[in-house]
C-alpha cells in the first residue's frame, strides 16, 4: 500500500486571493512505513512574500526568485506521486493550493486521489484535544525540536511519524505477521515426535472382576 505524505507552504491563505504555493514536499510510505523517498521543491511563486507568510516559514522573495515556477516543476511532482493516496494534516488547505496551481498550469486537478486527514483522524481519536502538528508530536512523544520554522519537507516527516502513531503505532506498519511467517518457514517444519500408542485393552484380572461384579448385579435388565 503506498501513500504520500504530502505538506505545502504558501505566501497566504487564499489561492483565490492571489496566494501562491512557495513550497512542496512529499513523503512516500508503504505499508504505513516511510521508504527513505521523498520529493522537495521550492516554487517561485511570482509576487512578492507578505511578512505574516515569512515569519512562518522564514522564505522570502529573493530566495524563491532562483527557484521554477511551479509549471516547471509540476511534471516532477506528479511523477513522484503516481496515483497514490495522500496522507495530509488539514487537507482542504494543501489541495486546494495545488489544485489552483494545476488549473493555472492548465493540468488536471487532484480530486481522483484518496485523502486521509490527519487533523479529522486526530479529532476523532482525541476529541477536544488539539490537533496541531505540534501538540501530536508532544502527544506521541517525536522530537519536533527542529521544527523552529514551518518547512515542508520537515513537517511531512514529522507527520508521518504521527501518521504512524494514529493509525496504531509501530506495531501496526511493520508487517510483524508477514516476519513471524518468514522465521517459521525458515525454520523448517515442527518435528512431531512419534511415540507408541496407549494399550485400552482390559487386563485378565480387570476382565475376571468385571465378571464378577456382574453375576452380582440384581435382576439386571438384559436378564428380564
Amino acid at each position: 500500500m503506498r501513500e504520500i505524505v504530502l505538506d505545502t507552504e504558501t505566501t497566504g491563505l487564499d489561492p483565490n486571493a492571489g496566494d501562491r504555493i512557495v513550497e512542496i514536499a512529499c513523503i512516500e510510505l508503504v505499508n504505513r512505513m516511510p521508504t527513505g523517498n521523498h520529493y522537495q521543491v521550492y516554487v517561485n511563486p511570482e509576487r512578492d512574500m507578505p511578512d505574516g507568510a515569512f515569519r512562518i516559514h522564514g522564505l522570502s522573495a529573493d530566495f524563491l526568485s532562483q527557484h521554477p515556477i511551479f509549471a516547471d516543476c509540476v511534471d516532477g511532482f506528479l511523477e513522484f506521486i503516481e496515483d497514490s493516496d495522500f496522507v495530509i494534516h488539514n487537507a482542504e488547505f494543501d489541495l486546494k493550493f495545488l489544485n489552483s496551481e494545476l488549473k493555472i498550469a492548465g493540468l488536471p486537478t487532484l480530486e481522483s486521489h484518496g485523502v486521509t486527514d490527519t487533523v479529522r483522524l486526530a479529532r476523532r481519536k482525541f476529541p477536544g484535544a488539539p490537533a496541531n502538528l505540534d501538540a501530536l508530536c508532544k502527544k506521541f512523544g517525536i522530537d519536533n525540536s527542529a521544527r523552529t520554522v514551518h518547512g515542508a519537507l520537515l513537517d511531512a516527516e514529522l507527520l508521518a511519524e504521527v501518521y504512524l502513531e494514529l493509525m496504531g503505532g509501530r506495531q501496526a506498519g511493520l508487517g510483524l505477521g508477514n516476519e513471524a511467517k518468514t522465521e517459521t518457514n525458515e525454520s523448517g517444519p515442527a518435528t512431531r515426535v512419534n511415540r507408541e500408542p496407549r494399550s485400552h485393552h482390559a487386563s485378565d484380572a480387570e476382565t475376571k472382576a468385571h465378571a464378577t461384579f456382574v453375576e452380582g448385579l440384581k435382576n439386571p435388565i438384559w436378564k428380564s
